[in-house]
């Protein structure tokens, strides 16, 4: 049974953000918006040290550098939309965990693509492991964030570079074709995700590369050799069914809860972002 709560977070979901990408021509007039910055919070900048460097053309944001536990986040946003309030509330509870938390602040589409975001965030990796190792590192990303973290990890052994600790992925786009039988009825009960819009976004993102590439719908890439990965997913999100192909060390399922559900202001949300904060900064 859905608690009050979630019903709440989804009742405001589908009045206010499910109507911006529900039809192609509202996806693309998102899509073009212009993007405005997303700075670590005063807040958070009052509690931990942030450091702010370019890497790769872009900026990135490390919070608590002196964290023996280091996680690499990545936001989502559809591809196209900048870090909101709720991403860096959970750098913020990492950073209180002793975590040292590096954050990418990728490129979003259209003027960017997923080409300059590897490319990023392949350096950022490079450079954390260069200073804590491996052993110390989660990759964590949350929707097109999760598909960006699944994807990057792929690539690791291509690239002479060893698997974090474990991947957290919170309710991850793995499919940018969002092909998936079950996606239409997934969709019915999800209060917050449009396809059409998603499509559109995910086109902007791709730069003309083909959508099924794995860099861009990790499902169709290697699952051998990875980190442990830990899946976070609700059963009224659209990405629920593509979740649930993915080999996983653990799966966590909310019943009843929306797309990225551990970021929401309800009990189910702040029980598993504790446990993702745990998680990454246990020893």
């Amino acid at each position: 049974m859905i608690n009050l709560p979630m019903r709440v977070v989804a009742g405001y979901l589908r009045l206010t953000a499910k109507p911006t990408m529900s039809t192609v021509e509202r996806a693309r007039q998102r899509i073009a918006a212009v993007k405005p910055p997303s700075p670590p919070p005063v807040s958070l900048r009052r509690r931990h040290e942030v450091r702010t460097r370019q890497v790769a053309g872009f900026t990135c944001h490390t919070v608590a550098p002196g964290g023996r536990r280091a996680a690499l986040y990545l936001h989502g946003g559809s591809y196209v939309s900048p870090m909101a309030r709720q991403h860096w509330d959970l750098v913020a509870r990492l950073a209180d965990a002793g975590v040292r938390v590096e954050v990418p602040d990728y490129g979003l589409a259209p003027q960017h693509t997923f080409r300059e975001a590897y490319a990023l965030v392949t350096a950022v990796y490079r450079q954390l492991l260069d200073e804590v190792g491996p052993a110390a590192v989660t990759i964590a990303g949350d929707s097109a964030g999760g598909g960006l973290a699944l994807g990057f990890a792929q690539t690791l052994a291509a690239a002479g570079l060893a698997q974090p600790r474990r991947l957290i992925l919170i309710a991850p786009w793995l499919d940018l074709t969002l092909s998936h039988p079950d996606l239409p009825a997934a969709e019915a009960r999800d209060p917050w995700l449009c396809s059409a819009g998603l499509r559109e976004a995910g086109r902007a993102w791709a730069g003309g590369a083909d959508p099924a590439d794995p860099r861009l719908s990790p499902v169709n890439g290697p699952m051998d050799g990875l980190a442990p990965i830990h899946l976070y997913i609700g059963t009224r999100d659209l990405l629920h069914p593509d979740a649930l192909r993915l080999p996983v060390s653990r799966l966590n399922v909310g019943e009843g809860a929306v797309h990225v559900y551990p970021l929401t202001p309800t009990r189910l949300g702040r029980a598993a972002s504790a446990e993702i904060v745990d998680l990454i900064a246990a020893g």
